[in-house]
């Protein structure tokens, strides 16, 4: 079981349903031979302190062998202090592992608008939890995404239908490696 726990940018927000990365991610796990299923407790909104409280009833009812976290936009969009959101994914973080879950952290950052003080300190805050904790992170979700108008909806702040397949292409170098420890990939035929 692989649980993405997240919020609208992993759950699909304003694409089409079945076109969202973590719609394609499922198709790729199993396309690369893999039997993991994957669940999407996402929610459009949601914050770290929202996560937080959402999460152990996750964890088990879903028990994860990996969970990936994508969590904080929402804090900083609101500007709230990086160090509430750092201890919530900390607290979160440390749940998982309780739970025997492997933690992929996904990191986010803020549009240079909220200065560059709070937006370096929001990013570098994802790098120091994955540091610390010992645990695979994808820096930046929307790599190579976020700055190019045709891959986000007119809001720019989250991807449309044909940036979807480039977050994808974000976390899959990262996750593949988790995904192989924890199940090595189904024989194939020939």
């Amino acid at each position: 079981m692989l649980l993405v726990f997240g919020d609208s940018l992993s759950a699909g927000y304003g694409v089409p349903i079945g076109e969202g990365w973590v719609d394609l991610l499922t198709h790729k796990i199993t396309a690369e031979g893999y039997d993991f299923e994957v669940v999407n407790a996402s929610v459009t909104g949601e914050t770290t302190a929202g996560g937080l409280a959402r999460l152990p009833r996750a964890l088990a009812l879903h028990h994860p062998r990996i969970l990936l976290l994508e969590l904080g936009a929402n804090d900083g969009l609101r500007g709230l202090p990086v160090s509430a959101a750092k201890a919530n994914l900390d607290h979160m973080i440390r749940l998982a592992q309780e739970a025997r879950a492997q933690v992929l952290l996904i990191g986010i950052r803020l549009p240079p608008n909220y200065g560059p003080r709070y937006t370096s300190e929001f990013f570098m805050m994802y790098g120091a939890l994955a540091q610390e904790h010992h645990l695979a992170l994808v820096p930046f979700l929307l790599d190579g995404v976020a700055l190019h108008s045709e891959l986000m909806q007119a809001d720019g702040l989250h991807p449309n239908a044909s940036g979807e397949p480039h977050v994808l292409a974000n976390v899959w170098p990262t996750l593949a490696p988790l995904l192989a420890k924890a199940q090595p990939r189904a024989a194939t035929a020939h």
